[in-house]
């Protein structure tokens, strides 16, 4: 049997929109494929070293703020803005939810700033209840995996033809130095 793909995910967003400090590892039958995942989901208080490591380790991001705490939503962008800057020169694979979706009746961000910002942020989004299972989570994470091997064999092919472009520039500058 194949060794199962490994991703590694991170979740981020202010503390008390439904997040649990914890490390899951979760395995997982997506597109035919076994994918072994490691669910980093931090508690939204840690200080700026921990975070910045956080983001490092990560491959895919899920961005989480409260559709009940218009601060939390607000927060996302600049929080997008830190991802970009530490994974630079690569774009950040990420998926933005909207928590907290059971309790409609105490909504300050609606479903529609949601998908703008999704859509300013290139990314998908999704609106789920942790507490009620409401909405896919399931599927939040299956689809980040998705996107993180996309971007894998992306990268895969661009890093190949490069160590072939370097493999060959070593060989030139062997020959011009035997030839002189």
């Amino acid at each position: 049997m194949a060794k199962s793909a490994e991703v590694k995910l991170a979740v981020f967003g202010r503390a008390g929109v439904g997040k649990s400090e914890s490390t899951y590892r979760h395995q997982a039958t997506i597109d035919d494929e076994v994918v072994s995942m490691e669910i980093l989901d931090t508690a939204g208080q840690e200080d700026t070293i921990q975070r910045e490591g956080h983001m490092r380790w990560g491959e895919g991001f899920v961005l989480v703020y409260d559709i009940t705490d218009r601060g939390s939503f607000e927060e996302v962008l600049p929080l997008k803005n830190i991802l970009d800057e530490i994974k630079k020169p690569k774009n950040v694979t990420l998926i933005l939810v909207g928590n907290k979706a059971d309790l409609d009746h105490s909504r300050q961000v609606s479903t529609e700033e949601g998908e703008k910002l999704a859509t300013e942020l290139a990314c998908a989004f999704y609106e789920c209840s942790a507490c009620t299972g409401e909405g896919n989570i399931t599927e939040i994470f299956h689809e980040l995996c998705r996107e993180v091997r996309r971007r894998r064999m992306v990268q895969g092919k661009t890093r190949r033809r490069s160590s072939t472009t370097h493999v060959k520039q070593a060989i030139n500058k062997m020959l011009t130095k035997i030839s002189s």
